[in-house]
């Protein structure tokens, strides 16, 4: 699309038309994602934040505040651990997500309240032995 002054004497309306309509000739909008589909959303409630919460979802992207983000962090921790290929894996997820709860816990970040604790690592490791029968 080529960027030019709008000319004197002509409304922005009718220059905007006419601009977006030499666009649309050329074919410049026909490759853009949607393109042909109706308009997603047009029956739901107007949200003022819909355009920030579809390019999260789109570029799949989340905001948590720290403390719920450590405590998610910690539940993938645990699956991992529980998924983990050797005994070495486990202790290294766990001791490292103990290290970042630990630090929550010293200095807690802004948000709800972490309500987290370390894990016990030997536990971990035991159930992470019975669930292989080692």
């Amino acid at each position: 699309m080529t960027t030019e002054r709008k000319p004197p004497g002509v409304s922005f309306e009718t220059w905007t038309d006419r601009q977006i309509r030499e666009a649309a000739e050329r074919g410049e909008f026909a490759g853009l994602p949607g393109f042909g589909k109706p308009l997603t959303g047009l029956d739901e409630p107007y949200d003022a934040m819909w355009w920030v919460k579809e390019k999260m979802s789109r570029e799949n992207l989340s905001f948590l505040p720290p403390t719920l983000a450590l405590r998610k962090e910690a539940e993938d921790a645990r699956e991992a651990a529980v998924r983990a290929p050797s005994e070495r894996a486990v202790r290294r997820v766990i001791g490292e997500i103990n290290t970042k709860i630990q630090e929550a816990v010293r200095q807690p970040p802004p948000g709800p309240p972490l309500n987290l604790e370390p894990y016990d690592v030997e536990s971990v490791v035991r159930e992470w032995r019975e669930r292989r029968g080692k």
